[in-house]
C-alpha cells in the first residue's frame, strides 16, 4: 500500500487546468510535470466554491452532503429568506434550527480526528467555505484558520494565535495580493513549521476572486496567478526543507473553473414580467412573492407555496427563453426529469431531499473570449459582464485541477485520463494514511489510479420539448458518472 507520513493539499479557487502553464505559473506547471496530473478531472454541480467545498470535504456530491448551493431557500430553517451559506450567522440559524450539522454527511475531519490525525486548516474564503472544509472542527479538535476573522471560524483560537505572531489580518485588496502573502506565511512558518499536522491544508481564494472582477488573463488576474504561484513555491520549499520531505504527499487541486460572462439575463426580472413574483436569493426577504430565485449563471427556483403548477408553468415558459440553456426537475427517473423536457436532478447528483423544485443553467458556449481562453456564458448580474462566472456545466467550468505529487505520485509521473473528480481528494488522503474511507464517500482514492491504465466511457443524453433541446455528457467509473458538459443544442 502506498502510504505517506503528512499529507499537504493546497486548493487555487477557481483555477482552470488550461491556465496551468509556465508562463502563467511556472511553480504549478514544474510541479504538474514531475508529478500525476488528472487532467481530465471534474467538480460537482452546481459547480460553485460552497457546494464544491463541501463534495471536497465529504467526497460525495450534494445528493450526500445536501449543500445544494451557494444559497437555498430552506423553509426548514426559515421562510423568512433565502439562505446563504457564505455567512457564518446563516450556517448557526441552521444547525440550531436543524439540531444537527447542516453537512450531515461523515468529513475527512471527522474521519481524521476517530483516528486521532491532526488537521491544520488555513483558508482565505468565506466562511461559509471555512466551515465546510472541515465542519467539526472544533469537536475533532482540529485547528481552522480564517483570515476573515475569529467569527469566519469555529476554532477562533486559531486566529487569535495567527495575529499574536503575524501581527493584524492584512487589509482586503483586490486582487488578493496582501492576503495571499499572509496565508502563506501563515502556512509555511506556523503550521508546516510548527503545528507539523497529519494533514494540512491551504485554500487560496485567488485567482477565483480576480477572474470574478478583473477578468480572466487579464493583466491584474495574470499578475495574481503569479503570486499564488509564488506562494505554492514558498510551500514546496518548506516541504522540501524538511527531513521527510520525501515521505510527505501534496495535492495540488482547484474547486471548480470559471468560464467568462458574455451578457445578462435578469431571471427574477423576466419572471416578476411574466406574473411569478419573484424574490431574489440576496433580497434577504420574501416579502409575499411567489416564488424564490437565485443566480448566477445558473440558479435554483423554489415555489414557495408548493404550487408545482406554477413550476410547471415556469417550465414550460423558460424553454420559450433563448436565454436558458438547460433545465432540471426532481423526478424517480434517473435522467429524465418530471416536466416534459427537463432533466432530472438525479442526473447531476442534486437529489437531496434540500433540492428545488427547478434549476436553470443559462445559455453558455466554448467561443473564446476577449483573450482567447475557450467558455463564454450568460449570468444574471452579480459580476461586470466580461468578468468570470461558475455554477454551471460548461466543461471549462467542471474542468478542475487535481494533481498528485511528492509521495502521492505512485513513483509514475503524468498525464492520466482516468475518470476522477473533486470528491477523490478525501478517500485518497485517507488512503496515503492508511484509514479506511466512510461508507459515505463515493470518491476513490487516486492512489491505485497511477499504476493502472483507464479507458474512460462517455455517455451522452439529450431531451426537450418542442424547439427547446438540451445534452449533457458524463464520464462513467464504476456507479458514479462526473459531469463533463452539458448546454442548449443548436
Amino acid at each position: 500500500m502506498q502510504t505517506a507520513s503528512k499529507v499537504v493539499v493546497v486548493v487555487f479557487d477557481g483555477l482552470r487546468p488550461d491556465m496551468v502553464t509556465p508562463d502563467r505559473m511556472p511553480n504549478l506547471a514544474a510541479f504538474a510535470e514531475d508529478s500525476l496530473w488528472f487532467r481530465e478531472a471534474r467538480s460537482v454541480f452546481p459547480s460553485m466554491t460552497r457546494v464544491a467545498t463541501s463534495s471536497i470535504a465529504t467526497g460525495a456530491p450534494p445528493a450526500l452532503h445536501g449543500i445544494v448551493g451557494n444559497s437555498f431557500y430552506y423553509p426548514d430553517v426559515t421562510r423568512d429568506f433565502v439562505l446563504d451559506t457564505s455567512r457564518a450567522e446563516d450556517i448557526a440559524l441552521a444547525e440550531s434550527r436543524l439540531g444537527s450539522p447542516l453537512i450531515a454527511a461523515e468529513t475527512l475531519g471527522d474521519r481524521l480526528a476517530v483516528h486521532d490525525k491532526s488537521f491544520a486548516v488555513v483558508h482565505s474564503g468565506s466562511a461559509g467555505s471555512t466551515y465546510a472544509i472541515n465542519p467539526r472542527a472544533a469537536a475533532n479538535g482540529h485547528w481552522t484558520f480564517s483570515v476573515m476573522g475569529r467569527d469566519a471560524t469555529r476554532t477562533p483560537h486559531a486566529v487569535d494565535e495567527v495575529v499574536e505572531r503575524f501581527g493584524p489580518l492584512p487589509l482586503r485588496t483586490l486582487p488578493r495580493f496582501e492576503e495571499t502573502d499572509y496565508v502563506t506565511r501563515v502556512f509555511t512558518e506556523h503550521v508546516l513549521g510548527e503545528m507539523d499536522p497529519d494533514v494540512a491544508l491551504i485554500w487560496f481564494n485567488e485567482p477565483d476572486t480576480s477572474f470574478h472582477y478583473k477578468f480572466l488573463a487579464s493583466e491584474d488576474t495574470n499578475a495574481i496567478m503569479l503570486a499564488v504561484d509564488a506562494a505554492f513555491g514558498r510551500i514546496l520549499a518548506a516541504i522540501r526543507r524538511r527531513p521527510d520531505a520525501d515521505d510527505i504527499a501534496i495535492i495540488a487541486a482547484s474547486d471548480h473553473g470559471q468560464i467568462s460572462s458574455s451578457g445578462v439575463a435578469d431571471i427574477a426580472t423576466l419572471l416578476t414580467g411574466a406574473g411569478h413574483k419573484a424574490a431574489r436569493g440576496s433580497s434577504r426577504a420574501i416579502n409575499g412573492a411567489d416564488i424564490t430565485v437565485t443566480g448566477g449563471n445558473m440558479g435554483e427556483i423554489r415555489i414557495v407555496d408548493g404550487d408545482m403548477e406554477r413550476r410547471d408553468q415556469i417550465a414550460r415558459w423558460l424553454m420559450q427563453r433563448d436565454e436558458i440553456g438547460m433545465l432540471f426537475t426532481p423526478s424517480d427517473d434517473p435522467v429524465l426529469g418530471a416536466v416534459d423536457g427537463t432533466f432530472s436532478t438525479t442526473l447531476v447528483g442534486l437529489d437531496h431531499v434540500r433540492q428545488p423544485e427547478l434549476v436553470y443553467v443559462l445559455r453558455s458556449a466554448t467561443d473564446a473570449d476577449e483573450h482567447g481562453l475557450p467558455g463564454l456564458g450568460l449570468i444574471t448580474g452579480g459580476v461586470p459582464v466580461g468578468g468570470g462566472m461558475h455554477g454551471g456545466l460548461n466543461r471549462h467550468e467542471l474542468n478542475t485541477v487535481l494533481i498528485l505529487g511528492g509521495a502521492s505520485r505512485g513513483g509514475r509521473p503524468g498525464l492520466s485520463e482516468a475518470p476522477s473528480g473533486i470528491i477523490d481528494i478525501a478517500p485518497t488522503i485517507l488512503d496515503l494514511l492508511a484509514i479506511p474511507a466512510p461508507a459515505s464517500m463515493r470518491g476513490a482514492s487516486l492512489i491505485a489510479a497511477a499504476t493502472r491504465e483507464h479507458r474512460p466511457r462517455t455517455e451522452i443524453f439529450e431531451t426537450g420539448t418542442g424547439a427547446f433541446r438540451q445534452m449533457f455528457s458524463v464520464v462513467r467509473r464504476g456507479q458514479h458518472a462526473f459531469p463533463v458538459h452539458g448546454g442548449r443544442v443548436t
